[in-house]
């Protein structure tokens, strides 16, 4: 009876760990199913967005301009006029003799004394000329002179008689001068030079588009 009886228990006290060991089997095979799903599942997708670096350039900020002031150079000294021409009326004789020209520059002239006569002339182209004389075999009209032994005539001259002989013409007589030397009076005028013989009063007027004789 007591045999019985414990081999009853034993076989219930089997069934129950048997039970249990199960129970503890099941929840293991459930919880390594559950650990696999886990582990199968991607993670979700990152939502996170990438920080945008912005870069912001320095302003620029242009130099200051520095202005010089250059001092303007001092203005320059008045410019002296030119001296003014003084009318000469005195000519040192050369050889005993005067020597000029028009303002102009187109006549030379002079007073000579010579050793028959003395004799003022200018030598210059002027017009009109009379016609040429037969005796007159070189240059013909190219002045007019008066002596003291007879009326102005128009000269027949191979050359420039009336000059010093310098390198430039003679000194001119300006408008309004006179030289009055030998019995003789040069005047220059606006209408040209004129000659005369203080003694006889013959004399000439020349300039280079008119003429007169007397």
């Amino acid at each position: 009876m007591l045999s019985t009886f414990g081999s009853s228990r034993a076989r219930k006290i089997r069934s129950v760990r048997a039970g249990v060991i199960g129970i503890a089997a099941a929840s293991a095979l459930v919880l390594a199913g559950c650990s696999g799903e886990s582990a199968a599942q991607s993670p979700p997708p990152s939502t996170t967005t990438p920080a945008v670096t912005t870069t912001t350039a320095a302003p620029t900020t242009a130099p200051p301009i520095t202005t010089t002031e250059v001092p303007l150079p001092p203005p320059p000294p008045p410019a002296e006029p030119p001296p003014t021409v003084e009318p000469q009326t005195t000519y040192a004789a050369i050889g005993g003799a005067y020597y000029f020209s028009s303002p102009d520059g187109l006549f030379q002239c002079g007073i000579v004394p010579l050793a028959s006569r003395t004799e003022a002339g200018c030598q210059g182209t002027t017009t009109p000329v009379p016609p040429r004389p037969d005796d007159c075999m070189i240059n013909w009209g190219n002045g007019i002179r008066v002596t003291n032994d007879g009326p102005a005539a128009f000269m027949c001259a191979g050359g420039v008689v009336y000059t010093s002989g310098g390198e430039s013409i003679d000194p001119p007589l300006a408008v309004g001068a006179t030289i009055a030397e030998a019995g003789f009076t040069c005047t220059s005028a606006e209408n040209g030079i004129s000659c005369v013989d203080d003694a006889t009063g013959h004399g000439f007027r020349i300039a280079a588009d008119s003429n007169e004789i007397y």
